[in-house]
């Protein structure tokens, strides 16, 4: 096994899968058609049975965002997303994580908690638990929280500010980290013959005394089978490219834009590189969303589909919460630059959809209300940047995107369509075409999720 401080090693050659499973349920996609007849969330069945069909494509890991608030952003109301199932309802996975870890032998599980809400003492013993319970297949993929509706749960009138929120991370990490390493490998002794459980000189307070945290340590648990989870990432914005650098294993990236995602790559390997870390130590699971079909006719067709489930006031709600402004209250014609800086000055993360169109068309463009819409639409739903065609047809794209983008890490697949169908179609149709090619490697080499991530 790796040391827990030490990324893993990611084979050029090889390509990793991971599924997203934070909304499988939501917008729509619980009435669509292949998704579950007879069941809903939260059935735990319904995941177990997709982690067993994972298991058997070899998929790497079953990934679950979070959020905590209940998007109000929308016209001041939580009203929309509630009637129209935006990003809600939304469970702790992490005994969902438990259940299916208990029917699977192999596959991993990436579990997300908020370092601007939550303890790292909580954090640090509920993930090492979850790492024993699965027997070393956890991930952590920690979050700096943008959204108002989550940070009014925690008692914040509003969100910290952004730079603020990655300086907590920082000291977030550093304690879980270190509350990992308070209690060495080698503490438990277990002498039947006199009794002796642990050697106290293994076994270490950490006394953190911190601007954000104060913890004596340690951690009053016994060190789990990774050491420490593979530590996930997703800042996407130059301070969380920077944060990230410093100890993330594995980095969940912004897909679908090959200009951005290979900005992300080379700010990313820079930030590695002034922090004394190799580059090619540390992938990008970029987030992906696919289409497959058995002709090129079938997944156009099955893509157009994409925006069926979608009104008005869902593209509102969800488009508002995420960016942390309420677009109901924008005029006829919208200027990209002055609304961006609106945005950014209430805390909200930048790197959004208004930020994207900055980025595409400049601050200084302008354009109408309900062309604004039509491409919130869109990404919404993310019809622009979903990859559709046949198994061959995706292997190329994937793989051609894959060499752009340094050959390192791979896709994190979203679900445009319906749970458990669009995934099933991913694992029967398009991983045994990457098998064939070479392009994914050999499924679960090791015998814990790092050691896997490394092959």
């Amino acid at each position: 096994m790796n040391h827990p401080d030490t990324a893993f090693e990611s084979d050029p050659k090889h390509l990793h899968l991971a599924f997203d499973l934070s909304f499988t349920h939501t917008e729509g996609r619980w009435a669509r058609p292949g998704s579950w007849a007879g069941r809903t969330f939260p059935d735990v069945r319904m995941f177990q049975e997709l982690a067993i069909t994972a298991e058997r494509g070899g998929i790497d890991m079953l990934f679950f965002g979070d959020g905590t608030g209940l998007p109000d952003t929308w016209r001041g109301s939580t009203d929309a997303a509630v009637e129209w199932g935006v990003q809600w309802p939304r469970h702790d996975m992490s005994p969902f994580i438990a259940a299916m870890s208990a029917v699977t032998e192999h596959i991993g599980f990436g579990l997300t908690y908020s370092s601007t809400f939550m303890h790292p003492f909580y954090v640090a013993r509920l993930l090492n638990s979850l790492d024993h319970v699965t027997g070393g297949r956890i991930a952590f993929n920690v979050v700096a929280s943008t959204r108002v509706s989550d940070a009014a749960n925690y008692g914040y009138d509003r969100l910290p500010e952004h730079g603020q929120r990655y300086e907590r991370m920082d000291e977030f990490i550093d304690v879980c980290q270190r509350l990992w390493d308070s209690v060495e490998p080698d503490a438990i002794v277990m002498d039947r013959e006199t009794g002796r459980f642990a050697d106290p000189a293994k076994v270490h307070a950490i006394d953190h005394h911190g601007a954000f945290f104060d913890v004596k340590g340690p951690l009053t648990s016994v060190p789990s089978p990774q050491g420490h989870p593979v530590l996930v990432q997703a800042g996407n914005s130059p301070r969380g490219i920077a944060t990230s650098a410093k100890f993330a294993d594995l980095i969940f990236g912004f897909g679908g834009n090959l200009a951005s995602q290979t900005r992300h790559r080379s700010m990313l390997d820079a930030e590695l590189a002034a922090n004394g870390r190799d580059p090619a130590d540390v992938g990008i699971l970029w987030a992906t969303q696919l289409v497959i079909g058995r002709t090129a006719e079938e997944a156009a067709a099955r893509k157009n589909e994409m925006l069926a489930y979608w009104g008005d006031e869902a593209v509102g709600a969800y488009l508002s919460y995420n960016s942390g402004y309420d677009f109901s209250t924008v005029g006829s014609t919208v200027n990209l630059g002055d609304l961006n800086e609106t945005i950014v000055a209430t805390g909200a993360s930048p790197s959004g959809l208004v930020g994207q169109l900055v980025t595409e068309l400049g601050a200084d463009h302008d354009m109408s209300r309900a062309e604004f819409f039509e491409r919130g639409w869109k990404h919404a739903v993310g019809f622009d940047t979903t990859m559709s065609g046949t198994a061959e047809q995706l292997a190329d794209q994937l793989e051609e995107n894959f060499a752009a983008t340094g050959s390192r890490g791979g896709y994190m697949i979203g679900n445009p369509l319906s749970m458990p169908s669009s995934y099933v179609d991913i694992i029967e149709l398009l991983v045994p075409e990457l098998r064939r090619r070479g392009t994914m490697g050999e499924a679960y080499p090791g015998r814990t999720l790092r050691e896997n991530l490394a092959s």
